[in-house]
């Protein structure tokens, strides 16, 4: 093979390997955007999955603070229902203790 065959080879083989190279390091860039790309895809999906559950547990508390609440206020309202008929038995109680003081009085001064 004529030198400036083999010059030619050599030359047009520094040349592939300079594309090889090339392509290698753009390939390389491509890759390492495309994971920064999918890493903040990452983070941006944890974040608003975060932020949906955060929401969830806020919602599942109000839920149970309301139902806790009811409760507490229907069990006021029936001991209130509770003592307003305690006090109303004792009303009767007392109205008739106190017409029966009175008519013995009247009856003792008879």
């Amino acid at each position: 093979m004529p030198r400036e065959q083999v010059l030619r080879d050599i030359k047009e083989a520094e040349k592939e390997a300079e594309e090889i190279v090339s392509n290698a390091e753009a390939e390389r860039e491509e890759r390492i955007e495309a994971a920064r790309e999918r890493a903040e895809q990452i983070r941006e999906d944890a974040k608003q999955e975060a932020e949906e559950m955060a929401d969830e547990r806020l919602d599942e508390a109000r839920e149970e603070i309301e139902a806790e609440r009811d409760q507490i206020i229907e069990e006021g309202e029936k001991e209130s229902e509770r003592l307003e008929e305690r006090a109303e038995q004792r009303l009767d109680e007392t109205v008739e203790r106190v017409v029966s003081l009175f008519e013995e009085e009247v009856h003792a001064q008879a």
